[in-house]
């Protein structure tokens, strides 16, 4: 897939459609698992938060910008303007995903949200209100029986929603800020602006202490950093 066709929300028309209606928190679904691991076969789709990346660093002992640099791919998304990361395929495995072998999950216990959420998906509001919605799967196999709430505990996304929402609030609330950015700053200085924020949002981060409150600390940060290339631009003009 190419990079315009994935956005910080996933494949373009990858999301819910009309015939994936929203579950209610006591819903029970059934889906079938052979346990193949077919779902991780040919993805290019699988895009990470920042938290995600945080969580696969603290797995593989390694600093997020050399996870990211290892196993994934960075860009500007063509919707969002924003820094988008996800996991690079390996070309010569037919484009799996770079984590799975042996026909399973080399890092299952620290695995992006996309995958510990399948075959369900997920939506958050501006407001955060979280929903989620059932994904029919394609598998064979025997039929699992699930209850939304108790598939959520057992995935690990119950104690992870409240980052997640916040991951997204602030993700849309730059993204609301992002054509401002486009309209004020020249092109240099936006490049630079926009690898200040990629530090924000992914690489910044102390795996020794938690996600949220450092996470807080660098959207203050890149405030700061905003204000400081605004007033560089500006000397650069009254140079000129």
């Amino acid at each position: 897939m190419r990079d315009h066709e994935i956005d910080l929300c996933g494949a373009e028309n990858g999301g819910r459609s009309p015939e994936m209606p929203f579950l209610e928190r006591d819903a029970a679904f059934s889906f079938r698992c052979a346990g193949c691991g077919g779902c991780c076969r040919g993805r290019e789709d699988i895009v990470l938060s920042g938290y995600d990346l945080y969580r696969l660093s603290r797995r593989l002992g390694l600093p997020p910008k050399l996870t990211a640099r290892a196993f994934c791919k960075m860009y500007i998304g063509t919707v969002s303007h924003l820094p988008v990361l996800r996991l690079m395929p390996v070309k010569e495995e037919h484009n799996n995903c770079p984590f799975f072998t042996e026909n399973r999950c080399a890092v299952h216990e620290a695995r992006p949200l996309v995958c510990a959420l399948y075959p369900l998906g997920q939506e958050i509001s501006p407001a955060g209100e979280v929903q989620y919605y059932f994904q029919a799967t394609r598998c064979g196999g025997p039929v699992h029986q699930a209850n939304l709430t108790d598939y959520l505990e057992s995935q690990g996304i119950a104690q992870r929603e409240p980052l997640d929402i916040r991951w997204a609030q602030c993700c849309m609330a730059l993204e609301q800020e992002a054509p401002a950015w486009e309209q004020a700053l020249h092109p240099v200085v936006l490049r630079r602006f926009q690898a200040k924020l990629e530090e924000a949002l992914y690489y910044r981060y102390d795996l020794n202490r938690p996600w949220l409150e450092q996470l807080e600390e660098n959207l203050a940060w890149l405030k700061e950093e905003r204000t400081r290339l605004e007033k560089m631009q500006q000397n650069i003009h009254r140079k000129k």
